[in-house]
């Protein structure tokens, strides 16, 4: 019979048990020096590596039975907030409680965070004390970022033993766009057979969407106070005009940018909030699982990357009507969304790079940023 392959690169190794489940690659050697030492100076009739053998063995001996006691945690790890744009604050909190009958010194918690590792040194815990640390999590780079599993070890001050213990599972930090405060995107209008048009569509009017958290300003009129008290989150009613005109947020990810993102971001969640139907696409088509809502707009976009797909494509495919926003990082794409014109009511193409603000075709409306901190004022000169 042949022997099994090895285990690939993904394959768990399987845990070592006995001794070499506490020792360290230090303890580990200090074993086998030992051993070594007394052997050699027991055959030659040499009593100082005894010695030295023996107290070696002696402290390989005391580090076993400070760490071989399973120590009684009460551990948790919480990460907050769990949805969070680039950039902002979000912390992982530690809280390690003694339920034991003697204090414990020696821990140490190991947090993978992505492909990175945390440690933190925790002080002495006596008995039924709590200690509570926290430490920055890195929302640089937008996605998800694993936070997890957590791992506590207790060492012996010599470093020649060691016990690990793990404690709950990976928990994900979604890093999302940042975004401003814009005015619903010009094209998006509710046409009244009465009156002038509005870009505020009255909410509640025609039909019930979705249930989403509360935002400060919301009618509490709208507030669902079953699904609030089951969730423990206040939750609004949603509501959509069906004959109001869709929104199309078109973002093109060649070269990607992540002002670019921010500002795809910025108008889909502007024309979503105030409750008018949104389409986000990308150059390989609909972005899926997108619902239109703000909430749900930002948690597909904090994963968007580049690609390859140009937007013409995409362009083409789109169904007409209502306003399209495109965000491009390709200056020539101003002029090639012509045709594009006479399917929507109003375009507008977002040039996020340097240089002057490109020319576009007729009908078309041009602004330039380099940054997410200038889209505002470009956009209120649209």
């Amino acid at each position: 019979m042949q022997p099994p392959p090895p285990p690939g690169p993904t394959a768990a190794r399987p845990p070592r048990t006995g001794l070499a489940a506490v020792l360290t690659p230090l303890g580990r050697g200090t074993l086998a020096g030992s051993v070594a030492l007394y052997a050699a100076g027991f055959a030659l009739g040499y009593p100082e590596p005894v010695v030295l053998a023996t107290g070696a063995l002696l402290a390989l001996a005391a580090a076993l039975a400070w760490t071989a006691p399973k120590p009684r945690l009460e551990v948790r790890r919480e990460v907050t907030p769990l949805k969070v744009p680039r950039g902002d604050a979000a912390v992982a909190v530690l809280s390690v409680t003694n339920l034991g009958r003697r204090g414990l010194s020696g821990l140490r918690a190991q947090d993978r965070i992505g492909s990175s590792e945390h440690t933190v040194d925790l002080p002495r815990l006596p008995k039924g004390a709590v200690r509570t640390v926290s430490y920055p999590l890195p929302t640089d780079t937008r996605g998800e970022i694993p936070v997890g599993p957590l791992v506590l070890v207790r060492a012996d001050p010599f470093g020649l033993t060691r016990r690990l213990r793990e404690y709950g599972g990976p928990v994900t930090l979604l890093v999302r766009p940042r975004t401003v405060a814009l005015p619903v995107p010009p094209s998006g209008r509710a046409h009244h057979l009465e009156g002038p048009a509005s870009d505020n569509a009255p909410a509640g009017t025609v039909t019930f969407h979705t249930l989403r958290e509360y935002v400060l300003g919301d009618d509490l009129r709208h507030v669902h106070w079953r699904s609030s008290a089951r969730t423990g989150t206040l939750m609004v009613r949603q509501f959509i005009d069906a004959g109001l005109p869709t929104t199309t947020v078109l973002l093109d990810t060649r070269g990607l940018t992540e002002p670019a993102v921010d500002a795809a971001a910025s108008a889909a969640v502007a024309a979503a909030r105030a409750g008018f139907p949104v389409r986000v696409l990308t150059g390989d088509g609909p972005m899926p699982g997108t619902k239109p809502d703000p909430e749900a707009v930002l948690d597909r976009l904090a994963l968007v990357r580049p690609g390859t797909a140009g937007v013409t494509e995409a362009l083409r495919a789109a169904r007409g009507g209502g306003s399209l926003v495109l965000v491009t990082g390709d200056p020539s794409e101003a002029g090639r969304v012509a045709g594009a014109r006479r399917r929507f009511d109003r375009v507008i193409c977002v040039y996020v790079g340097p240089g002057p603000v490109p020319a576009g075709p007729p009908g078309v409306t041009v602004v330039r940023i380099a940054s997410l901190d200038e889209l505002p004022a470009a956009w209120g000169t649209r």
